[in-house]
């Protein structure tokens, strides 16, 4: 670095390739929980899909996070969708085809999939 205008040029340059957007309140939520009991039931592999899949279908406004428990533990993987002006979709029992599902019924073509939902368990 030789001065501050390139250290601000592959500042900019970092963000544009990690997607962080200044404002995501538009933005769709994808959170994968990711606590003890949820990497034991098989977290990493679905939080994978959902970012590779985001990332393969170009998703400029759906940004997938993990957090620790979601307090549901039976059900893990965990999976909750968060969209703007909607109620909380939490999906169950998920697996990584489970997740590219998800991607193109719920997150690209807006129907979220009920069948992997846990009202669908009862």
């Amino acid at each position: 670095m030789k001065s501050l205008a390139e250290l601000q040029a592959l500042r900019d340059q970092m963000k544009a390739k990690v997607g962080i957007r200044e404002d995501d309140s538009d933005n769709i939520r994808v959170v994968v929980g990711m606590a003890t009991c949820g990497i034991a039931a098989g977290a990493r592999p679905v939080l994978a899909a959902f970012t590779e899949e985001v990332a393969k279908r170009n998703l400029q406004n759906v940004t997938v996070a993990q957090t620790g428990c979601i307090g549901i533990c039976q059900y893990e993987p965990v999976v909750e969708v968060f969209e703007p002006g909607k109620e909380k979709v939490t999906y169950v029992k998920m697996t990584p085809e489970k997740a590219v599902r998800i991607v193109s019924d719920h997150l690209v073509n807006g129907k979220p999939v009920a069948e992997f939902t846990k009202s669908a368990l009862k």
